[in-house]
C-alpha cells in the first residue's frame, strides 16, 4: 500500500449536474448530495484519505438501481456501489466522483429453500440479520468476516474469516447473483443447481469483482446446518513455529475443525487488557469445533494429542455457550484491542496468504521485520488456510512514520508472493493493494482489464479499483 497510488480522474461537472438534476426528479429525497452524507459513503477503515462521491442514491428495488445505472451510463458518470462501508482497501472511494449507491434498503429475505439448504437475498442485508432470520428454520449462513458486513460487499469482495478452514469463503457459497451491468441490463448469472456445466462460470466473475463489473441486486447463497454441538477453546503455545506445526497436523489429519485461529504474544496482550482474561502472554490457537456431541469431544480430544505432541500447553475447551461467546468476541475484538497498545495512533489492517506449510516462515520472518522497524504491528491468522492479518500502529500525523510503515507493507506482501502466496486473502485489492497484483498475477491482469473493457468500456463500475485502465 502506498498513498502515491491513490489517485484522482478526471471529472466531467457538466455532466454530473445534468446526472444528480435527473435522479432529484426521479428520487426526491433518495438523491443526498450534502457533504456529511457524502463524507460517510467515502469512509474508509484504513488511512486512504476518503474521496468524496457527487450524490449519494438509497435503492429500495433492483428497478432503483437499473434506472441508476442507465442514467449515470448516459452520460458516462461513475457509479460506486456500498453496502456497510467495512471495506478496508478504499472499495467505497469515489476517485472521479459520481454515484454512490447506497444498497442498505435492500435487505430482504427474498426466498428461502430449507430442503435444498440455500437462500436467495437482496444485497443490502448483512449476515447477522440473515442469520437471526434463517434461526427458525435450523439453519444458517456460515461465512464470518467478523464485521457485520452486507451479503453483497461480502460477495463482492470475495470475503471469508473465521470459519473459512471448514465452511469455505464467498466464493464456495455463492450459488448465483443477479447483476446490473453498465449497460443497465439486469443479468442473473446461474440457476440455483448445486453444480452446472453450462458455458462460463459467470458467478465466479463476479464474486469477487469489487463492484467493477456491476451492481448485484441479489445474491443466491448455500446454508449449512446449524450444528448439534458446539466446543471451543485456547491453547497456547511456546513458538510460532510449534501454534503452526499444531495447525498443519491438525488439517493433514482430517478433523474438521471449524475455526482455528493464530494470535501471536502482542495481540494476546492486547486481548487480554481490553477483554479481561488471563491467557499467557505467548503465541496461541483458538479453536472451534461443530458437529454431534460425541463428535466435538472426540474433535478436541484429537486435537489435545496434537497439541501436546506440538509442545503446546493445556487445551482448554468449553461447551458453554457463554464461555465461547466470550472467546469469539474477544477474538473479534482484536481490533480494538491492539489499538489500546498505542493510545491515540491509527491503524492500518493489512492481509497476505500462504500456504499453510509456509505459514510459520511467512510470520516468522515478518515479526522480525516488525521488530527490525521499530513498529508496534500484532498479527492475528486465520491459520486453517494461511491467511493472517498484521494491523500496524503508527502515528498518521507522522509522513515518516507513514512511509517505514509503508514500506514494511511492501515488504510483507512481497515476502507472501515469493512463498507462492497472495497479496491478499480477503481484504480484496481495491485501491491499497493495486500494485501488488501485477507482481503476483504478471500479464493476467490485462487479461483482467479486457474483461472489465468489454463489460464496462467507459470505466463507469467503481473505476480505479483493482487496476487502472489506463
Amino acid at each position: 500500500m502506498a498513498l502515491a497510488d491513490i489517485r484522482s480522474g478526471a471529472r466531467d461537472e457538466t455532466a454530473i449536474g445534468e446526472v444528480l438534476q435527473t435522479l432529484r426528479d426521479r428520487f426526491g429525497d433518495r438523491l443526498q448530495t450534502g457533504e456529511a452524507m457524502r463524507a460517510q459513503h467515502a469512509h474508509t477503515t484504513t488511512y486512504i484519505a476518503g474521496q468524496l462521491p457527487d450524490g449519494v442514491v438509497f435503492a429500495e428495488s433492483a428497478e432503483d438501481v437499473r434506472t441508476v445505472v442507465q442514467i449515470a451510463a448516459a452520460h458516462r458518470i461513475p457509479i460506486i456501489p456500498f453496502g456497510v462501508g467495512s471495506s478496508l482497501e478504499g472499495h467505497v472511494n469515489a476517485p472521479n466522483g459520481g454515484i454512490s449507491l447506497d444498497m442498505s434498503r435492500m435487505n430482504r429475505i427474498i426466498e428461502v429453500n430449507p430442503e435444498d439448504m440455500d437462500c436467495t437475498v437482496e444485497p443490502g442485508i448483512t449476515r447477522e440479520a440473515l442469520n437471526a432470520q434463517l434461526r427458525d428454520t435450523g439453519l444458517f449462513f456460515p461465512i464470518d468476516p467478523g464485521a457485520n458486513a452486507s451479503i453483497g460487499g461480502m460477495a463482492s469482495t470475495r470475503a471469508s474469516g473465521t470459519n473459512a478452514v471448514r465452511y469455505g469463503t464467498m466464493r464456495d457459497n455463492v450459488i448465483a447473483v443477479t447483476a446490473v451491468t453498465a449497460s443497465g441490463e439486469e443479468i442473473r448469472t446461474a440457476r440455483r443447481a448445486r453444480k452446472s456445466s453450462a458455458g462460463y462460470d459467470l458467478t465466479r466473475l463476479f464474486v469477487g469483482a469489487e463492484g467493477t463489473l456491476g451492481v448485484i441486486t441479489s445474491v443466491t447463497l448455500r446454508l449449512a446446518g446449524i450444528p448439534q454441538a458446539v466446543s471451543g477453546g485456547v491453547c497456547a503455545f511456546k513458538t510460532i513455529h510449534d501454534a503452526c506445526s499444531a495447525v498443519i497436523m491438525t488439517i493433514q489429519m482430517g478433523i474438521p475443525v471449524a475455526r482455528i485461529e493464530l494470535l501471536d504474544a502482542l495481540q494476546i496482550r492486547a486481548c487480554n487488557a481490553y477483554s479481561g482474561l488471563n491467557y499467557p502472554e505467548t503465541p496461541a490457537l483458538f479453536l472451534e469445533f461443530h458437529g454431534t456431541e460425541a463428535g466435538v469431544r472426540e474433535q478436541a480430544a484429537l486435537f489435545a494429542d496434537i497439541a501436546e505432541e506440538c509442545g503446546g500447553g493445556t487445551f482448554a475447551w468449553e461447551t458453554d455457550p457463554e464461555a465461547r461467546a466470550r472467546l469469539w468476541k474477544a477474538r473479534h475484538n482484536a481490533y480494538w484491542a491492539a489499538l489500546q497498545l498505542r493510545p491515540g495512533a491509527g491503524a492500518v489492517s493489512t492481509d497476505v496468504c500462504v500456504p499453510i506449510s509456509k505459514l510459520a516462515e511467512c510470520v516468522e520472518e515478518t515479526q522480525r521485520d516488525i521488530i527490525e522497524t521499530g513498529l508496534i504491528a500484532p498479527i492475528v491468522g486465520h491459520a486453517g488456510d494461511g491467511n493472517f492479518h498484521v494491523l500496524v500502529l503508527m502515528d498518521m500525523a507522522d509522513p515518516h512514520e507513514i512511509e517505514r510503515a509503508e514500506a514494511f507493507i511492501g515488504r510483507l506482501n512481497a515476502r507472501s508472493l515469493a512463498l507462492d502466496g497472495t497479496c491478499t486473502g480477503e481484504h480484496g485489492v481495491g485501491q491499497g493493494k493495486k500494485r501488488y497484483l501485477p507482481m503476483e498475477l504478471g500479464g493476467t491482469v490485462d487479461l483482467m482489464r479486457s474483461i472489465k473493457r468489454s463489460l464496462d468500456p467507459h470505466d463507469i463500475m467503481n473505476p480505479g479499483k483493482i487496476f487502472d485502465l489506463t
